[in-house]
């Protein structure tokens, strides 16, 4: 019986296999997820057998709440304005050692474990992010907040994750750019995993993050919206039923299909194997975007 189960499974996963044979995949984790170990390596099994079956995974890495511990132990006091991070030039230097020595380094590791060939990069190899400094933020009754060394992607160089995805590799990516004179700038990461997937025309951008989904009831986790139209995406906040946090995760989603990005999904990386589940077989585990 449990040998029946099994081979239905893998006979369920055949047409998607072969529709996502050889497409590209841009894979966006955040906090949540880095900091369980063993979400962690959930995920990276996941890509690496993505990788196996013919699909080219991009990861792009956050690390907010990482960042602003390792700041904590420095001295220094995390301010963020409108949700970003204010980025002194010392704040910068923190956050390229979290983002490029150390968590870049250990999803590398993961995926030579588990077989795959990663490779880390950020936005200045090749210079392949372009970036500019973030304008000042402006704040009601206050004067506009200057952020410091963050930026917002200008254009994106896709030649050399391109290349690295067609040789077999799994890019790595840590979302410093750099800008024309050559200064690193931090860049979001939900907004920079945006850019690359709507650079690479990539067929699904998935979000992972510690939420099911888009709820229908914001406080029943079982009401799951299993897919819905980009259009419809005012139509749900006003409703109420996307709200809070769960606005910007959706509306990046929203926007990467409405730029030529086929799909996109949010799925609860703590889930195990969540990725395989979505996207392999016919009921999935998350929500589903889509432009049609």
């Amino acid at each position: 019986m449990v040998a029946y189960k099994r081979e239905q499974v893998l006979i369920e996963a055949l047409p998607y296999i072969r529709e996502f044979s050889d497409s590209l995949m841009v894979f966006k984790i955040g906090g949540s997820i880095i900091s369980s170990r063993q979400i962690l390596e959930d995920f990276v099994q996941d890509v690496v057998l993505l990788r196996y079956i013919g699909i080219q995974p991009i990861i792009v890495h956050g690390g907010g709440p990482e960042i602003s511990e390792t700041m904590k132990k420095f001295g220094k006091k995390p301010v963020f304005v409108g949700g970003l991070r204010v980025t002194d030039k010392e704040t910068l230097e923190i956050a390229r050692m979290v983002l490029l020595g150390n968590i870049n380094v250990e999803l590398v590791n993961l995926v030579g474990k588990y077989g795959g060939k990663g490779i880390g990069l950020s936005g200045q190899d090749g210079m392949f992010i372009r970036a500019r400094k973030k304008a000042p933020v402006k704040i009601k009754g206050k004067e506009p907040v200057d952020l410091g060394y963050v930026g917002e992607v200008e254009r994106i160089d896709p030649e050399v994750l391109m290349i690295m995805a067609c040789k077999g590799y799994i890019p790595v990516i840590s979302p410093i750019a750099v800008d024309d004179e050559g200064n690193n700038l931090n860049i979001n990461a939900d907004t920079a995993a945006g850019a690359i997937a709507i650079a690479l025309r990539a067929k699904k951008y998935l979000s992972i993050t510690d939420v099911e989904g888009v709820r229908m009831n914001p406080d029943d986790p079982k009401s799951v919206i299993s897919e819905f139209k980009a259009s419809d995406f005012d139509r749900l906040v006003d409703e109420g039923i996307i709200k809070g946090g769960m606005i910007p995760k959706v509306e990046a989603c929203v926007q990467v299909v409405k730029k030529g990005v086929e799909k996109a999904h949010i799925i609860d990386g703590r889930r195990p194997h969540a990725i395989l589940l979505e996207l392999l077989t016919d009921e999935g585990v998350g929500t589903m975007i889509s432009g049609k």
